[in-house]
C-alpha cells in the first residue's frame, strides 16, 4: 500500500483500539468534551493534539477550538497583533482565552491573516 512501517503500525494501533471500544464513534463524540476527545485519540499511536484539534474543527464542527500548536494560526497572530515575534504556544493559549467560546472563528481568521502574508501582503 506504500505505507512505511510505523504507519501502518499506526493504522494498526488505531483499528485495535478501535475494537477494543477506546476510539469514541461519532455518536459518542456528542457527548465528549474538546478536552476528553484529546484525550482519548491522543492515546492513539500516531495521533498528536493538533490531528484531534482539526477533527474536531473541521470534522465535528466544534466552535471553541483554537489551535495553538498551528504555525498558520501562530503566523497570523503574529501578523494581526504586529508583533515581532512568534508568539509561544502557550502564551497564545492565555491570551485566546478572551475568545472563547468563539476560538475556531478566531482560528479561521488567523489562518486567512497566514494566507494573506503568503500570498504576498499589502
Amino acid at each position: 500500500m506504500g505505507l512505511s512501517r510505523p504507519k501502518a503500525g499506526y493504522i494498526r494501533d488505531l483499528a485495535q483500539k478501535t475494537v477494543d471500544g477506546l476510539v469514541p464513534t461519532l455518536e459518542q463524540c456528542d457527548d465528549l468534551t474538546d478536552e476528553e476527545l484529546i484525550a482519548a485519540l491522543t492515546a492513539v499511536k500516531g495521533v498528536g493534539r493538533w490531528t484531534v484539534e482539526m477533527l474536531l474543527i473541521f470534522n465535528l464542527g466544534r466552535p471553541d477550538v483554537l489551535p495553538v500548536h498551528d504555525l498558520g494560526v501562530r503566523k497570523g497572530f503574529q501578523f494581526a497583533f504586529r508583533k515581532r515575534a512568534l508568539p509561544e504556544s502557550e502564551a497564545l493559549a492565555r491570551f485566546g482565552a478572551r475568545w472563547a467560546p468563539y476560538r475556531t472563528a478566531v482560528a479561521w481568521y488567523l489562518w486567512r491573516a497566514a494566507d494573506f502574508l503568503k500570498d504576498g501582503g499589502w
